[in-house]
């Protein structure tokens, strides 16, 4: 037998009680006593009432400048524009969050059995909200991972376009027609993400077919032509190809330069600035080269070896119903893409022409067989 001992019975405050006492010391005063005491208490609630306005209005001009410093810390020390922009919305989170409470206790209620309730009220929520959690795991995954960042043109859930935020919950991508798409972190951190901006270098392929009876080697070498006449192809390695581009990128910052200050111009000299524009003209820089290194820089390193020749390449990919299809393949930066295929899709319409190449139609042959004479006079006969 489970034997039980009688437990000594607490008396718990009931919230009622002060009301109830209140009520009945009113009742056993006067008219005027009680319009005096009512008066009182109004006074004092309109007091903490405008207290908590204050403190409400002095809390958000606080929270901004502490906002605004954490950004600016962030941006002078090169923090990676994905985690900024994470951190800065779960700090003015958490801060509003500090200026509620506070405004609560000042208004007299009990902070202790607020966040009480608070805290039973966020597992009920947290419960019903699984899927936000959800999003909030996926958003940390995602600045731990970095499967893209700030800047990166991606495409999943069936959208494409580029990273503009990543918050709390969600991922902001703006797409090439400028809409603005939110997905929720927790599909991206579970799902396929097609990352344009992964690697610096991108092969770039064509599909040209011209008419049976053509010249290969002619054709080919017209394709090879063609190719090594833009400057954006690469003709070796990948590691050249970069080099002539930090070089080439090297001399239009000195040109620029040159050109904003020349040498022979006494003139052109920074004048003092007084401090506030010193900082100023420093936070647009240290913004500016932040959104450079977004541009140039990806999350992840290459996994593409740079060392390879990958020269363009041309050949003979299908002998089709009514054309030779050609593939022609060749390497160029990321960010050269789309311009180098439309360029090059240009030339092959316009030059192959010019070249001897015709472009094959849809076509069938249909042959005659001669029909004998015997067929013919029996074909008379049934008429």
């Amino acid at each position: 037998m489970i034997q039980t001992q009688d437990l000594p019975i607490v008396d718990l405050p009931d919230k009622t009680d002060s009301a109830h006492k209140g009520w009945d010391a009113l009742k056993g005063l006067s008219f005027d006593d009680a319009i005096t005491t009512i008066a009182n208490g109004a006074v004092n609630f309109a007091f903490k009432l405008l207290i908590a306005a204050f403190v409400f209005y002095l809390g958000k001009f606080i929270i901004s400048k502490l906002f605004q410093f954490v950004r600016k810390l962030m941006v002078a020390n090169d923090v990676d524009a994905s985690l900024m922009t994470f951190i800065l919305s779960l700090v003015r989170i958490v801060l509003y969050f500090i200026l509620i409470v506070t405004i609560v206790g000042i208004l007299g209620i009990e902070t202790s059995s607020f966040l009480a309730l608070f805290a039973s009220a966020g597992v009920a929520i947290g419960m019903a909200l699984s899927g936000t959690l959800q999003n909030f795991a996926g958003g940390v995954l995602i600045l731990l991972l970095k499967p893209y960042k700030v800047g990166d043109y991606i495409e999943a859930q069936g959208f494409a376009g580029t990273v503009k935020e990543i918050q709390i919950f969600h991922t902001v991508i703006n797409t090439t027609d400028n809409k603005t798409i939110i997905i929720p972190n927790g599909g991206l951190s579970t799902g396929s993400i097609n990352n344009y901006s992964f690697e610096s270098y991108r092969r770039v392929d064509w599909k040209i077919g011209l008419c049976y009876g053509c010249d290969y080697q002619k054709a080919k070498e017209t394709f090879m032509k063609i190719l090594l006449s833009d400057e954006r192809i690469v003709t070796s390695t990948l590691q050249d190809d970069m080099d002539k581009r930090k070089a080439r990128l090297a001399e239009l910052a000195t040109e620029e330069k040159e050109n904003d200050c020349p040498p022979e111009d006494p003139d052109c000299e920074e004048e003092e600035k007084s401090f506030w524009k010193r900082l100023v003209t420093r936070k647009r820089k240290k913004q500016q080269e932040l959104k450079t290194k977004l541009k140039t820089t990806t999350a992840l390193p290459s996994t593409t070896d740079l060392n390879v020749e990958r020269p363009p390449f041309v050949a003979i990919m299908e002998l089709a119903d009514s054309s030779v299809n050609f593939v022609i393949r060749a390497w160029t930066h990321n960010s050269n893409y789309w311009d180098v295929y439309f360029a090059m899709t240009e030339k092959f319409y316009k030059e192959l022409p010019e070249n001897g190449f015709e472009f094959p139609f849809p076509q069938m042959d249909v042959h005659i067989a001669d029909v004998p004479q015997a067929l013919i006079s029996m074909k008379n006969k049934t008429v």
